[in-house]
């Protein structure tokens, strides 16, 4: 980790005796903006799109063109000073607006999960449905979260 930067999301510290604090604040402020509940608008662009507006963010895929051009698996964002690249950490998860799907970051790449298959119903499903309810009751009990 580099001086002056936060452990978990490289956000920069302020120095003691720094002059113009609120530019590092309000760097520190725009990260926490971006990566506090990621979204992107999609996963899938390798060019960056004509008219981004502030705020929004792209998972860059493999091959950007463009500024993008060396970003494969950052994140990009538009922010008020132009394109801000982000590394992704282990665990990072975002939503996909474009494809309505979460990618998680793992061992070094972007993963999508499995989707979880919808029960079809019955009497075997039901009944472990329950069981299941039943046993996450108990643990929230026990945790004290219930």
């Amino acid at each position: 980790m580099p001086t002056g930067q936060s452990p978990r999301f490289a956000l920069p510290l302020l120095a003691a005796g720094q002059a113009q604090k609120e530019t590092t604040h309000n760097e520190a402020l725009s990260l926490l903006d971006l990566l506090t509940h990621p979204v992107v608008e999609s996963a899938e662009l390798t060019a960056p799109p004509a008219t981004p507006q502030a705020g929004q963010m792209w998972l860059v895929p493999d091959a950007p063109t463009g500024v993008w051009s060396g970003q494969a698996g950052r994140l990009a964002a538009m922010t008020e000073g132009g394109w801000r690249y982000m590394d992704p950490f282990e665990g990072l998860i975002l939503w996909d607006k474009a494809r309505a799907k979460i990618y998680r970051f793992h061992e070094g790449d972007w993963i999508v999960p499995n989707n979880i298959t919808e029960p079809v119903g019955g009497t075997v499903i039901d009944t472990e449905a329950r069981a299941t309810i039943a046993n996450i009751a108990a643990l929230l009990v026990k945790w004290g979260l219930a």
